[in-house]
């Protein structure tokens, strides 16, 4: 079984945030980096399948970004994938989800991989569309927001968290594409043992180039923080007295119809 496992280095979400020069996307300068949140759920369904299956999947680890991505697929290395593919492109971050599905197919057609696993979707973009499009060209069935994932026999029974609290159980054949959601697993702290062996394991650089042929079909047209609004006003005390500092501010502050 081949296993493609995509990932992608996303900004800490505690991190100070502010617009680019060019008002399309994040100044990196005071930005700290690393594995998505629901692509490490991936990681970790992937290696606990390895495991399940006795070691005989072969699993990859894909990220597409600048240099700073390799620590992201040292970690994912660490944690048990076999070997790791940097998709090199210094500006990734203005790649659309288009682009970069087609990158991933275009890379994923060649080696024919079982089952692909994929977070529902990264911290900063958030546009939930990479792993199922990466289905749709491919033609391979497709599962999101997996909190539950069985494998046997080439069948996947995934249980996905739907609206409203509702899940939903959906059974299918590989090959197949699954995005994995919080609550799949709990991913794994990469001992210093495994982050040592991550060194030996291959890790393969493709230019983007190799692999992007498709145009974006939508841009950043402006990327800014919302607008501050003023501080509220709370009221404390007895009803009475609040509602009539209420109306107080009310004919103060705008104009009250009587």
């Amino acid at each position: 079984m081949k296993i493609l496992v995509c990932v992608k280095q996303v900004p800490d979400m505690e991190s100070t945030f502010r617009p680019d020069g060019a008002g399309v996307w994040f100044s990196e300068g005071d930005l700290a980096f690393r594995l998505n949140e629901y692509d490490e759920y991936a990681v970790e369904q992937a290696v606990q399948l390895k495991e399940q299956l006795d070691g005989e999947p072969d699993i990859t680890v894909l990220s597409i970004g600048p240099d700073r991505v390799v620590e992201v697929l040292k970690k994912a290395l660490a944690m048990g994938c076999d070997r790791a593919v940097h998709v090199q492109d210094p500006v990734a971050h203005s790649r659309d989800p288009w682009q970069i599905s087609s990158m991933i197919a275009a890379f994923a057609q060649r080696k024919r991989f079982d089952i692909i696993f994929a977070g529902m979707q990264s911290k900063d973009r958030g546009s939930a569309q990479v792993g199922v499009t990466v289905a749709e060209l491919l033609g391979y069935a497709c599962a999101t927001t997996l909190v539950g994932f069985q494998y046997a026999d080439g069948s996947i029974t995934a249980r996905r968290e739907l609206e409203g609290g509702i899940n939903s159980v959906v059974r299918f054949k590989t090959p197949a594409v699954v995005t994995c959601q919080s609550g799949l697993n709990a991913p794994r702290y990469p001992t210093l043992p495994n982050l040592m062996k991550a060194k030996s394991k291959e890790t393969i650089a493709i230019p983007a180039a190799e692999l992007l042929v498709e145009e974006p079909l939508s841009v950043t047209a402006r990327f800014y923080p919302p607008a501050k609004r003023e501080g509220g006003i709370v009221l404390e005390g007895d009803v009475g007295d609040a509602a009539d500092k209420l109306i107080g501010i009310l004919k103060e502050k705008t104009v009250v119809l009587r």
